[in-house]
Protein backbone atom coordinates (compact mmCIF):
# COMPACT_ATOMS: atom_id res chain seq x y z
CA UNK A 1 0.00 0.00 0.00
CA UNK A 2 0.88 3.50 -1.06
CA UNK A 3 0.46 6.06 1.58
CA UNK A 4 -0.48 9.46 0.32
CA UNK A 5 -1.26 12.76 2.46
CA UNK A 6 -2.44 15.35 0.92
CA UNK A 7 -1.72 18.47 3.39
CA UNK A 8 -3.42 21.49 2.07
CA UNK A 9 -4.93 25.17 3.21
CA UNK A 10 -8.11 26.37 1.61
CA UNK A 11 -9.52 29.71 2.66
CA UNK A 12 -13.21 30.01 0.32
CA UNK A 13 -13.39 25.87 -0.89
CA UNK A 14 -11.52 26.05 -4.48
CA UNK A 15 -8.23 25.21 -3.22
CA UNK A 16 -9.93 22.26 -1.36
CA UNK A 17 -11.64 21.15 -4.56
CA UNK A 18 -8.40 21.11 -6.13
CA UNK A 19 -6.98 18.56 -3.21
CA UNK A 20 -10.44 16.64 -3.54
CA UNK A 21 -9.35 16.23 -7.48
CA UNK A 22 -5.91 15.59 -6.71
CA UNK A 23 -6.89 12.74 -4.00
CA UNK A 24 -9.09 11.21 -6.89
CA UNK A 25 -6.28 11.18 -9.36
CA UNK A 26 -3.67 9.36 -6.87
CA UNK A 27 -6.50 6.80 -5.61
CA UNK A 28 -7.27 5.80 -9.21
CA UNK A 29 -3.56 3.90 -9.00
CA UNK A 30 -3.75 0.59 -7.71
CA UNK A 31 -2.71 -0.14 -4.21
CA UNK A 32 -2.70 3.99 -3.91
CA UNK A 33 -4.56 5.74 -0.91
CA UNK A 34 -4.81 9.27 -0.47
CA UNK A 35 -5.96 11.49 2.14
CA UNK A 36 -6.87 14.83 2.54
CA UNK A 37 -5.33 16.89 5.87
CA UNK A 38 -6.37 20.60 6.67
CA UNK A 39 -2.96 21.84 8.02
CA UNK A 40 -5.00 24.99 9.30
CA UNK A 41 -5.67 22.58 12.58
CA UNK A 42 -2.09 21.62 13.48
CA UNK A 43 -3.10 18.88 15.91
CA UNK A 44 -1.10 15.40 16.45
CA UNK A 45 -3.29 13.61 14.24
CA UNK A 46 -1.75 16.08 11.83
CA UNK A 47 1.62 15.07 12.17
CA UNK A 48 1.52 11.67 12.94
CA UNK A 49 -0.79 11.18 9.61
CA UNK A 50 2.46 12.83 7.51
CA UNK A 51 4.85 11.00 9.83
CA UNK A 52 3.08 7.60 8.54
CA UNK A 53 2.67 8.79 4.64
CA UNK A 54 5.14 7.84 2.26
CA UNK A 55 4.52 11.08 0.17
CA UNK A 56 3.01 14.44 1.25
CA UNK A 57 1.66 16.75 -1.46
CA UNK A 58 1.02 20.36 -0.64
CA UNK A 59 -1.73 22.86 -1.27
CA UNK A 60 -2.43 26.31 -0.83
CA UNK A 61 -4.11 28.96 -2.64
CA UNK A 62 -2.26 32.04 -3.65
CA UNK A 63 -2.54 35.29 -1.82
CA UNK A 64 -1.06 38.66 -2.30
CA UNK A 65 1.94 36.35 -4.32
CA UNK A 66 2.51 33.63 -1.73
CA UNK A 67 1.27 30.73 -0.03
CA UNK A 68 -1.61 31.52 2.51
CA UNK A 69 -0.68 32.41 6.16
CA UNK A 70 -2.11 29.41 7.43
CA UNK A 71 -0.15 27.03 4.97
CA UNK A 72 2.80 29.35 6.10
CA UNK A 73 2.32 28.61 9.36
CA UNK A 74 2.34 24.81 9.11
CA UNK A 75 4.99 25.43 7.02
CA UNK A 76 6.80 26.84 10.16
CA UNK A 77 5.66 24.30 12.46
CA UNK A 78 7.34 21.49 10.01
CA UNK A 79 10.78 23.00 12.02
CA UNK A 80 10.27 20.14 14.59
CA UNK A 81 10.49 17.29 12.12
CA UNK A 82 13.15 18.81 10.04
CA UNK A 83 15.27 18.77 13.32
CA UNK A 84 14.87 15.16 13.69
CA UNK A 85 14.64 14.39 9.31
CA UNK A 86 11.19 13.20 10.10
CA UNK A 87 10.24 13.38 6.35
CA UNK A 88 13.63 12.75 5.05
CA UNK A 89 13.20 10.56 1.79
CA UNK A 90 9.57 10.75 1.40
CA UNK A 91 8.04 12.03 -1.87
CA UNK A 92 6.62 15.46 -1.93
CA UNK A 93 4.62 17.81 -4.70
CA UNK A 94 2.12 20.81 -4.79
CA UNK A 95 -0.68 22.78 -6.32
CA UNK A 96 -2.18 26.40 -6.20
CA UNK A 97 -5.32 27.99 -6.95
CA UNK A 98 -5.72 32.04 -6.90
CA UNK A 99 -8.38 33.99 -8.83
CA UNK A 100 -5.96 35.52 -11.45
CA UNK A 101 -4.61 33.85 -14.54
CA UNK A 102 -1.07 34.41 -13.19
CA UNK A 103 -1.67 35.44 -9.63
CA UNK A 104 2.26 34.57 -9.32
CA UNK A 105 1.25 31.42 -8.29
CA UNK A 106 4.65 29.87 -9.34
CA UNK A 107 5.94 31.60 -6.30
CA UNK A 108 3.67 29.69 -4.32
CA UNK A 109 4.83 26.67 -5.81
CA UNK A 110 8.36 27.54 -5.68
CA UNK A 111 8.48 27.68 -1.74
CA UNK A 112 6.44 24.48 -1.32
CA UNK A 113 9.35 22.93 -3.20
CA UNK A 114 11.96 24.54 -0.96
CA UNK A 115 9.95 23.61 1.63
CA UNK A 116 10.12 20.01 0.68
CA UNK A 117 14.26 20.18 -0.34
CA UNK A 118 14.96 21.47 3.25
CA UNK A 119 13.16 18.12 4.38
CA UNK A 120 15.19 16.10 1.94
CA UNK A 121 12.09 15.67 0.16
CA UNK A 122 11.79 13.89 -3.59
CA UNK A 123 10.09 16.39 -5.37
CA UNK A 124 7.75 15.57 -8.18
CA UNK A 125 6.87 17.90 -11.09
CA UNK A 126 3.67 18.03 -12.99
CA UNK A 127 5.14 16.59 -16.11
CA UNK A 128 2.97 18.28 -18.77
CA UNK A 129 3.52 20.44 -21.74
CA UNK A 130 1.89 23.75 -21.49
CA UNK A 131 -1.98 23.71 -23.20
CA UNK A 132 -4.00 26.64 -24.23
CA UNK A 133 -2.44 29.52 -25.26
CA UNK A 134 1.08 27.98 -26.14
CA UNK A 135 -0.61 27.30 -29.81
CA UNK A 136 -3.15 29.14 -31.75
CA UNK A 137 -4.87 25.37 -31.53
CA UNK A 138 -4.97 25.37 -28.12
CA UNK A 139 -7.98 25.20 -25.70
CA UNK A 140 -8.69 26.38 -22.61
CA UNK A 141 -10.09 22.65 -21.88
CA UNK A 142 -6.28 21.93 -22.25
CA UNK A 143 -4.56 19.65 -19.73
CA UNK A 144 -2.36 22.24 -17.89
CA UNK A 145 -4.17 25.05 -19.42
CA UNK A 146 -2.53 27.46 -17.46
CA UNK A 147 1.03 26.54 -18.53
CA UNK A 148 3.10 25.23 -15.09
CA UNK A 149 6.00 22.97 -14.87
CA UNK A 150 6.57 22.33 -10.86
CA UNK A 151 3.21 21.78 -9.76
CA UNK A 152 -0.24 22.01 -10.54
CA UNK A 153 -1.86 25.29 -10.83
CA UNK A 154 -5.61 26.05 -10.78
CA UNK A 155 -7.86 29.66 -11.44
CA UNK A 156 -10.87 30.50 -9.64
CA UNK A 157 -12.49 33.73 -10.55
CA UNK A 158 -13.35 35.91 -8.14
CA UNK A 159 -16.91 36.07 -8.24
CA UNK A 160 -17.52 32.14 -8.39
CA UNK A 161 -18.02 30.32 -5.33
CA UNK A 162 -16.03 27.04 -5.49
CA UNK A 163 -19.32 24.85 -7.02
CA UNK A 164 -18.58 26.34 -9.88
CA UNK A 165 -14.55 26.73 -9.72
CA UNK A 166 -11.93 25.79 -10.89
CA UNK A 167 -13.46 24.25 -14.25
CA UNK A 168 -12.63 21.01 -15.33
CA UNK A 169 -9.36 21.60 -17.20
CA UNK A 170 -7.35 22.72 -13.74
CA UNK A 171 -9.20 19.89 -11.80
CA UNK A 172 -8.27 17.35 -14.49
CA UNK A 173 -4.66 18.87 -14.17
CA UNK A 174 -5.15 17.89 -10.60
CA UNK A 175 -5.64 14.81 -11.07
CA UNK A 176 -2.82 14.10 -13.50
CA UNK A 177 -0.77 15.53 -10.86
CA UNK A 178 -1.94 12.98 -8.18
CA UNK A 179 -1.62 10.17 -10.52
CA UNK A 180 1.88 11.05 -11.06
CA UNK A 181 2.87 11.20 -7.28
CA UNK A 182 1.53 7.92 -6.97
CA UNK A 183 2.97 6.58 -9.46
CA UNK A 184 6.31 7.94 -8.57
CA UNK A 185 5.59 6.96 -4.80
CA UNK A 186 5.13 3.44 -5.85
CA UNK A 187 8.48 2.94 -7.98
CA UNK A 188 10.62 3.96 -5.20
CA UNK A 189 8.43 2.37 -2.31
CA UNK A 190 8.88 -0.84 -4.43
CA UNK A 191 12.58 0.30 -4.86
CA UNK A 192 13.70 0.43 -1.59
CA UNK A 193 11.94 -2.76 -0.71
CA UNK A 194 13.71 -4.64 -3.14
CA UNK A 195 16.69 -3.23 -2.05
CA UNK A 196 16.10 -4.56 1.32
CA UNK A 197 15.42 -7.90 0.38
CA UNK A 198 18.78 -7.98 -1.42
CA UNK A 199 20.30 -6.58 1.82
CA UNK A 200 18.95 -9.14 3.79
CA UNK A 201 19.59 -11.95 1.06
CA UNK A 202 23.16 -11.06 1.37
Amino acid sequence: MTRIAIAFHSGFGHTARQARAVAAGANSVPDARAALHDVGALDADLWTALAAADAIIFGAPTYMGGPSAAFQTFAEASAAVWAEQGWQGKVAAGFTNSAGVNGDKLNTLTSMAVLAAQHGMHWVNLGLPPGWLYTSTGSPEDLNRLGGFLGAMAQSPSDLGPDAAPPRADLRTAEHLGRRVALTTAHLVGGRRLLDGDRIAV
